[in-house]
């Protein structure tokens, strides 16, 4: 994926690790800035795995030295990315037995945040940027984030999450 940018332009992306369940130890894009060069480039989606920076392989790099090559493209006015795409829709269910065991995610308005690393989430296929839409078969669209969060708190059974392409 080629993006334009202005030079001193950030490229506006949020990268997380991919995580634990990952086929490939990289970083994923958790979030990215509406306005910024990479939303604006049309080809670039939550959840997608970025492989490469203008041919600098990230794969098993940390995070930091990911989040240092990212600033470093700045002062440049195109930046390659090596993406490995996130399908469009996944739908993932995820069984918790019982409350005393974490689901292991963060939400914000019925989005995950940020996962524990090996928790029952990540094992069962949970990402960054995925929805979470039905708890226990009841929905949750457009649910205030204090319900789901005491929902997902008391609720033992089945929680399923789908993720969309995040379109800007």
């Amino acid at each position: 994926v080629v993006v334009p940018k202005a030079k001193g332009e950030i490229l506006g992306v949020v990268i997380v690790e991919s995580g634990w369940g990952s086929m490939l130890p990289t970083v994923v894009i958790a979030n990215l800035a509406p306005a910024g060069a990479a939303a604006r480039c049309g080809q670039l989606n939550i959840g997608d795995q970025i492989i490469a920076i203008n041919g600098v392989s990230l794969v098993g790099l940390p995070l930091s030295t990911c989040q240092t090559y990212i600033k470093n493209s700045k002062n440049q006015t195109v930046v390659k990315l090596t993406v490995v795409p996130c399908a469009p829709v996944v739908e993932v269910k995820i069984k918790r037995p019982d409350t005393k065991y974490q689901l292991g995610f963060s939400v914000q308005n019925g989005v995950i945040c940020s996962l524990l690393r090996g928790g029952i989430a990540e094992r069962g296929g949970v990402r960054v940027g995925h929805r979470i839409i039905e708890i226990n078969n009841q929905s949750v669209v457009a649910v205030p984030h204090e319900k789901i969060v005491n929902l997902l708190a008391t609720s033992v059974g089945e929680v399923r999450a789908i993720r969309f392409h995040l379109k800007y």
